[in-house]
């Protein structure tokens, strides 16, 4: 909304009127967004129904339309820190690919295809594991 003058120069039943008016237009504004929110969800609902769920990320090309949340796995500790204690209950030096099956046994989640190239980058950047040999990690002494 633009400003037509400064309300410096407004007296105060002026400022009044202004205050009621953009209030009006502000509850006007609200309805129309409600309903053009009960559209959309109507939409998505349809959607829903002709993709097959509630997600409809088949019809959005693995996508979903709202950000109804992904398909990005969500785990409760970094990958660095399940790292960790797998190692820290190892015995001795271990690959690549049994950190890897250890991780995702001690209930880590991830939808890459390529998880263990992710867990072999991890094991090379992260300070706290050393290479004991090629492909076979520790924990830094």
């Amino acid at each position: 909304m633009a400003r037509t003058r400064s309300t410096v120069d407004l007296s105060l039943a002026q400022l009044d009127r202004l205050v009621r008016t953009r209030r009006t237009e502000m509850t006007r504004l609200t309805r129309q967004r409600a309903k053009l929110q009960k559209r959309l969800d109507d939409l998505d609902g349809r959607i829903a129904e002709i993709a097959g769920g509630p997600g409809f990320a088949g019809a959005m090309g693995g996508r979903s339309a709202v950000g109804s949340g992904g398909g990005r796995a969500r785990n409760d500790v970094s990958l660095q820190d399940a790292i960790h204690r797998v190692l820290s209950k190892a015995s001795a030096p271990m690959g690549v690919g049994d950190i890897m099956e250890k991780v995702r046994a001690a209930g880590y989640r991830s939808n890459s295809a390529n998880f263990r190239g992710i867990v072999n980058q991890t094991l090379i950047k992260d300070k706290r594991f050393s290479s004991a040999a090629r492909g076979v990690y520790q924990l830094k002494k």
